[in-house]
C-alpha cells in the first residue's frame, strides 16, 4: 500500500457497517462489521491488509534470496496470489498483485541457473564413472591380486555416491565397469586355482623325497650318502611350498629322517667330539647372548642388526654334535620368529593400504555429515522440523561412526 495513502483511499464503509474495498474491477464487498464507528471497522480490514502485504514481502525475499527451489517459489506464489485475490481485505491489492508479478523474471533465471547446476553435476558424474571404468578396465588386466579387490571395491562404492546418468548412458557405462570387475575376479580365481595345482604338485615332490630319503636314512657310506641328502634338500627348496595344512608335517618327516641319518653319522665320528663340543658351547653362549639382547624386541631396526650379527657370527663357529643341531635350529629359529613377527607386526600398523581405508573411511563420514548439515539448513528454512530433527539424529550417529574412525586413523601415526 502506497505509504501516503490512507484506507479511504482504497476501500470505503457504508452506514450498516458493510466494509468495501476497491479494485481495478470495482468496489467490491469484504465483510460487515455493524454497530461500530467506520473508522475502526475500516482500520480493522486494512490491518489484514498489511498482514498480506508483510507475507507478500516476506516470500518476494525468500525468492530473490534462492532460499526456495524454483518449483517450491512457484507454488508459493500462486498460492500467495490467490490469497490476495480473493482477500477481505482494504489496501492496494493490485499493488501486491504486481509484486507477485514481478517474480516471474526472477524465478526463470533461477530455474535456467538450477538446470545449467545439473547439467555441470551430471557431466562431472559422467567424468568421474568414465574415469573409474578406465581404472576397473586396468585393473581388471593386472595381477595385483590383493591390492585388485580393495580397489574394485572402493571403486564400487565411489560408483553407488555419483548421481545416475541419462539411462543409457549409465547402463553402458556400469555394464563395462561390470564386465572388468567380472574378468579381474575370473582372473583371480584361474591364479588361485593354479597356485593350488602348483602347491598340490610340490606335495607330490616332497612325498617322493621323502620316499628316496628313506631308503638313505640306513646307510653307512656316508660321504656319498651326505651328498645324496644335500642334493634331496636342493630339490625339496625347488619343489614350492606345499598346501599349507601338510607343508610342515611334509618338512617335520623328512627333516626327522635326515637327522636320524646325521646322527647315526655322528655317532661314527665321535673323534669329532671335543671340536663340536667346543662349537656347542660357544654357540650357546652366543645364542644365549643373542637371546638376552633380542628378545623382546624393543627397536626393531636394533634387533635386526643384532640378529644379523649374531648369524654371521654363529654360523662361522662351525659344526656342533649332530644331536644338538635340531636344539639350536629351535632356538635360533625361535629368534628370528621373534625378530619377523616384530617386523610383520610393525608392517600391520603402518600398512599404507589399511591407512587409505580408514582415511576414506573418515572422509566418507565426514562428507555424510556435511550432507546430512545442508539438509537440516534446508529443512529449517522452510519450516519443516520433522525433517530437521530427522537429519540432526542422523547426524549424531553418523559423528559417532566418525569419532571411531579418526580413533583407528590416530593409530597408523603413533
Amino acid at each position: 500500500m502506497n505509504s501516503t495513502a490512507g484506507p479511504a483511499d482504497f476501500g470505503r464503509v457504508d452506514p450498516d457497517g458493510t466494509v468495501y474495498v476497491r479494485t481495478a474491477d470495482g468496489e467490491r464487498s469484504v465483510g460487515q462489521i455493524p454497530d461500530v464507528d467506520p473508522a475502526e471497522a475500516l482500520a480493522f480490514y486494512v490491518r489484514r491488509y498489511e498482514a498480506l502485504e508483510v507475507e507478500v514481502n516476506l516470500l518476494a525475499a525468500r525468492v530473490r534470496s534462492g532460499a526456495l527451489s524454483p518449483e517450491e517459489a512457484r507454488n508459493s506464489v500462486k498460492a500467495v496470489r490467490t490469497a490476495v485475490t480473493d482477500a477481505n481485505a482494504v489496501g492496494d491489492l493490485a499493488a501486491l498483485l504486481a509484486r507477485l508479478e514481478d517474480l516471474s523474471p526472477v524465478l526463470d533465471e533461477q530455474a535456467e541457473l538450477r538446470k545449467a547446476e545439473r547439467a555441470k553435476a551430471q557431466e562431472a558424474a559422467r567424468a568421474a564413472k568414465e574415469q573409474m571404468v578406465a581404472e576397473a578396465e586396468t585393473l581388471a588386466q593386472g595381477t595385483d591380486w590383493r591390492g585388485g579387490v580393495n580397489r574394485f571395491r572402493a571403486l564400487l562404492d565411489e560408483w553407488k555416491a555419483l548421481p545416475r546418468l541419462d539411462r543409457a548412458s549409465d547402463d553402458a557405462l556400469w555394464h563395462r565397469f561390470s564386465a572388468a570387475r567380472t574378468t579381474y575376479t575370473r582372473r583371480r580365481k584361474a591364479q588361485f586355482a593354479e597356485q593350488a595345482a602348483r602347491r598340490d604338485e610340490a606335495r607330490q615332490l616332497k612325498e617322493g623325497i621323502i620316499a628316496e630319503a628313506r631308503a638313505l636314512a640306513t646307510s653307512t657310506d656316508w660321504g656319498p650318502t651326505t651328498g645324496a641328502f644335500r642334493d634331496l634338500m636342493a630339490r625339496w627348496k625347488a619343489a614350492g611350498p606345499a598346501p599349507r595344512e601338510v607343508d610342515d608335517a611334509l618338512w617335520a618327516e623328512f627333516r626327522g629322517i635326515q637327522d636320524d641319518f646325521f646322527n647315526a653319522r655322528q655317532s661314527v665320528l665321535s673323534e669329532q667330539d671335543a671340536e663340536y663340543k667346543a662349537n656347542l658351547e660357544a654357540k650357546e653362549a652366543l645364542l644365549a647372548q643373542a637371546e638376552a639382547s633380542i628378545v623382546p624386541v624393543s627397536d626393531l631396526a636394533e634387533a635386526k642388526a643384532a640378529f644379523r650379527t649374531f648369524l654371521e657370527k654363529f654360523n662361522a663357529l662351525g659344526r656342533v654334535p649332530r644331536e644338538q643341531i635340531r636344539s639350536l635350529d629351535n632356538r635360533v629359529r625361535a629368534l628370528e620368529t621373534a625378530v619377523r613377527t616384530a617386523e610383520e607386526e610393525e608392517w600391520r600398523r603402518t600398512d599404507p593400504e589399511a591407512r587409505a581405508r580408514a582415511e576414506d573411511t573418515v572422509a566418507m563420514l565426514e562428507t555424510e555429515i556435511a550432507k546430512l548439515t545442508q539438509k537440516v539448513a534446508k529443512a529449517e528454512a522452510r519450516g519443516d522440523e520433522a525433517a530437521a530433527s530427522k537429519a540432526r539424529d542422523s547426524i549424531n550417529t553418523y559423528q559417532v561412526w566418525l569419532d571411531q574412525a579418526r580413533e583407528t586413523l590416530a593409530d597408523f601415526h603413533r
